[in-house]
């Protein structure tokens, strides 16, 4: 059992939905970011999905993509990215934390290394979007073996014939695409996106959360009705790059949160 595992099963008992947040690591500046993540939890955040930076991000928008430029330019690593999940783990010993991103600087590290380092920092699981489930022996089965989740995306374009090679290997929950394309380009439509939650639903026992598209507190209570829970993600970014002061950001996350859990 993951932090994961044990979050759901608590939220399962309270008759509760999840609400998952992504922040981008490193962004606006390496101190900001280590403070949001750590009022990330007392904002009624489930999951922390924490983004590493990377220089060519296939599957984001314009927000995620320039927080991650943001991010970059104050120097930001994968060490530094891994010193903010540590420093979660001072205070908060029970919040999941996801990282998401590519692969490329997992390859360059090498897996058992960056394994070894993510599983010492905190981290409790991945998603890494540019690995199909043809590359499991490359991470996803030696990140299980260490005790990491390995999360995989499903998206309106995965199929009957596709879902059950994207489930095969998939642990901790199963991360709905709601829209086609990148993240951040449109809202999310629960009537739209409940008959595919059945559909993977009907093909695993994992929990399915539901992002891309979902920015306002009556989106993420809508979407959390017809799943396990919601992610935001460009919603939070776009509140971080306009300046906000991280009180202000985090109240937003409670607005958010408190939609998801009102479903």
């Amino acid at each position: 059992m993951t932090r994961i595992d044990d979050t759901f099963a608590r939220l399962k008992t309270e008759g509760r939905r999840a609400f998952v947040a992504y922040v981008m690591a490193g962004d606006p500046d390496f101190e900001t970011s280590k403070e949001i993540v750590r009022g990330l939890p007392g904002a009624g955040v489930d999951i922390i999905e924490l983004g590493l930076p990377f220089t060519d991000p296939m599957a984001d928008g314009a927000t995620i993509q320039l927080a991650g430029q943001r991010a970059l330019a104050q120097g930001m690593t994968l060490d530094r990215t891994l010193e903010i999940a540590r420093d979660l783990r001072k205070t908060d010993t029970t919040t999941p934390i996801v990282m998401m991103g590519y692969y490329n600087p997992i390859h360059s590290r090498g897996v058992p290394k960056f394994l070894e380092q993510a599983k010492d920092a905190g981290i409790d699981g991945l998603i890494v979007v540019d690995l199909p489930p043809e590359e499991d022996e490359e991470l996803c089965i030696p990140a299980q073996k260490a005790g990491l989740n390995f999360i995989r995306l499903a998206t309106p374009t995965t199929d009957d014939a596709r879902l059950p090679k994207v489930l095969q290997n998939t642990s901790g929950f199963v991360y709905y695409v709601s829209i086609t394309g990148i993240t951040g380009a449109a809202e999310a439509q629960a009537d739209a996106v409940a008959p595919e939650v059945a559909r993977i639903k009907s093909q695993t026992d994992l929990p399915i959360i539901v992002g891309f598209g979902v920015k306002t507190p009556d989106t993420a209570r809508s979407i959390a009705g017809i799943a396990d829970g919601t992610v935001v993600g460009s919603a939070i970014v776009n509140q971080i790059a306009e300046g906000k002061p991280v009180a202000e950001i985090l109240d937003f996350v409670k607005a958010l949160a408190d939609g998801a859990h009102s479903a």
